[in-house]
């Protein structure tokens, strides 16, 4: 029997600004606000619709929606730390890493910690991972916009 998620989608959905097909992130695993911690969860199906055009015959996950997926996580932790009534919007990315391809059937782990969050932005180290293999990393920056301002 599988663990009840710290956030399911229902509380992701009122966190995020996405939607289908952007929103990435299934549930959260993980929080440790103390510790700046947080662990995503996506579920990767066939049902995919990325994978009708990524390489259908032998389908990956593309990398720039694993590292989409790994900043939705990070915005999530930068709600959960109280800023709310922000959007946390890319700034850049450093060091990105793929080293596994992601498949349908995979479960997706992000682990994002964060290395600076201000009312301003931040930075957080991120990992995806599968089956304790990680598949990406990457130092990602953002900024904290006003919603009413995007």
């Amino acid at each position: 029997m599988s663990k009840k998620p710290v956030l399911d989608h229902r509380d992701i959905k009122n966190i995020l600004p996405h939607r289908y097909p952007f929103l990435l992130v299934d549930k959260v695993s993980h929080l440790d606000l103390d510790k700046n911690e947080i662990i995503g969860i996506k579920n990767v199906t066939i049902n995919e619709h990325f994978f009708e055009g990524h390489f259908p015959e032998a389908p990956i996950m593309p990398g720039v929606l694993i590292i989409e997926a790994l900043a939705q996580t990070g915005g999530i932790l930068v709600h959960q730390k109280g800023f709310v009534g922000k959007i946390a919007v890319l700034l850049n990315i450093k060091d990105v890493k793929f080293r596994k391809p992601v498949y349908p059937g995979d479960i997706l782990e992000f682990h994002c910690t964060g290395v600076h969050i201000s009312a301003k932005g931040g930075k957080i180290n991120a990992k995806a991972i599968v089956d304790n293999n990680v598949c990406v990393e990457a130092a990602i920056s953002f900024a904290l916009v006003e919603k009413n301002k995007l």
